[in-house]
């Protein structure tokens, strides 16, 4: 806890001791939100106050010049730094989702207008329509920015569903005050678990660069095990234990997200056995 305190800057972000490489400032005071809240030290509640306040500041809202058309509206990106238009960066449902469980988390409740409008982002990355619910397969995509990071590839215009991101939706979904039988995190329900496959990151066989498959596959292990749990569902099956080297932990032999360092690696894979 005093190493997170430390490392908060002043605007009440981690992640950007380095002037010159921030290091996801966004995932990182998001998850030290939730780790803070977890624990429950004394005086947490003052010590995440400031984290939220900044997180809620990096929404790429109307206060930030962000109009509902916006492809980049009510998301979060990377946290260097606020961004307004045209300039979104990078952003993705993975960070959006991890800031609003640090919100959520945080008593932020779902009639928030943080919480509000960001459905407005988390639904534009699943494809699902509620008036035609069967034309498409209820799960989600990466990016509405970054298109060319949609690592499913793409069916006509529609961006494919794969299973670290509808994982991530689903989460998305509950955290702004879905509830499991919402009709669209049924649809996303249903999509993961007819989908879910123990060994590597499902819907991606079409995808561009098929690495991925393996390459996300502690990520996917951990979220979709959150998410399971989240809904009440048993635990998915994975090949965690298979994995587990000599020496108690875990690496992927692909290298393309860092999943190749233990600490990562093994933090995923220690979530996909026991839960969150």
């Amino acid at each position: 806890m005093a190493y997170l305190k430390k490392n908060t800057d002043a605007e009440g972000a981690l992640g950007r001791t380095d002037p010159l490489v921030p290091d996801y400032p966004n995932y990182a005071t998001a998850l030290a939100v939730q780790t803070l809240v977890r624990a429950q030290m004394p005086s947490w509640r003052e010590t995440v106050a400031p984290m939220v306040a900044h997180l809620r500041a990096l929404q790429f809202t109307e206060e930030n010049g962000w109009q509902r058309d916006d492809p980049a509206y009510v998301a979060w990106g990377m946290g260097t730094d606020r961004r307004t238009p045209p300039n979104a960066g990078h952003l993705d449902i993975s960070m959006t989702r991890h800031v609003l469980q640090a919100l959520a988390a945080a008593g932020v409740k779902p009639v928030d207008p943080a919480l509000v409008k960001a459905a407005v982002f988390v639904e534009r990355c699943q494809n699902y329509d509620p008036a035609n619910p069967d034309d498409l397969d209820g799960g989600f995509f990466f990016s509405t920015v970054v298109l060319a990071k949609n690592k499913g590839g793409y069916e006509g215009k529609h961006p494919r569903s794969y299973g670290t991101t509808t994982a991530d939706g689903i989460l998305s979904l509950l955290a702004i005050g879905r509830g499991p039988e919402h009709e669209r995190v049924r649809a996303a329900q249903r999509w993961l678990t007819s989908h879910h496959q123990p060994s590597g990151t499902p819907g991606l066989t079409a995808a561009p660069d098929q690495r991925w498959i393996a390459g996300l596959r502690f990520y996917y292990a951990g979220a979709i095990t959150e998410a399971y749990q989240a809904l009440g569902l048993p635990k998915p099956a994975n090949d965690m234990l298979a994995l587990q080297r000599a020496d108690g932990s875990w690496a992927n032999s692909e290298i393309i997200v860092k999943e190749d360092d233990p600490l990562i690696a093994t933090t995923l894979a220690l979530r996909s056995l026991l839960g969150k």
